[in-house]
């Protein structure tokens, strides 16, 4: 018989299904801070039955003054490394996770393409994700169309996320205390033997 809906089994695999399911068992939350991606991380999430219990909700801030007003990234950070780079992706993901009161504030900050922005090749794409024990934040070089960039980064941010939520559930923390930044390096899933960490402060 065929159909284009993945079986349950299939759906209980995804990332999306994998963070509602570790955020639900630790009554946790998540918020979502988007450029490229537009929403499609919380559309993601919301894929699977039960997410309505752990995502808060999202800010899709493609243009840079909205990342300014509504998440809390710095003026002067953007004037001078422009809107894609790794601190701006931790400014957004802090910014959501406290301006929402989530656990976890995820974002994405990159050029789908096809052609380059603020002198970053298309593919060029940097993630984050926001919690407890202080913040993650990935560099990724993306090959293929605006869609499929935009797909992986977030498959990239996802993956990320259910790492982080499972290293630090026993160990929740109320969302101001989220200041640390870590800068992960390696492939979009999980983390690699270079990968550093410091602590929230």
């Amino acid at each position: 018989m065929s159909g284009s809906s993945p079986a349950p089994a299939d759906v209980a695999r995804t990332p999306g299904a994998q963070l509602v399911s570790a955020l639900t068992g630790s009554g946790q939350t998540v918020a979502c801070a988007e450029s490229l991606t537009a929403g499609l991380v919380a559309a993601t999430i919301a894929d699977t039955p039960g997410a309505s219990v752990v995502l808060l909700g999202g800010v899709v801030a493609y243009a840079a003054e909205v990342k300014t007003l509504l998440l809390d990234v710095p003026d002067e950070l953007i004037a001078r490394v422009g809107t894609v780079d790794p601190a701006v992706a931790v400014a957004m993901a802090e910014g959501v996770r406290r301006r929402l009161g989530a656990t976890w504030g995820l974002s994405t900050t990159g050029v789908a393409g096809p052609g380059p922005s603020e002198g970053k090749p298309a593919g060029t794409v940097h993630v984050a994700v926001a919690g407890p024990g202080g913040t993650v934040t990935r560099p990724l070089q993306l090959n293929g169309t605006r869609g499929q960039i935009r797909s992986a980064t977030v498959e990239a941010v996802l993956r990320l996320a259910v790492g982080r939520v499972g290293a630090t559930t026993q160990t929740p923390a109320p969302p101001s205390e989220a200041r640390g930044t870590v800068g992960l390096s390696g492939h979009p899933g999980g983390g690699s033997a270079s990968d550093r960490t410091t602590p929230a402060t």
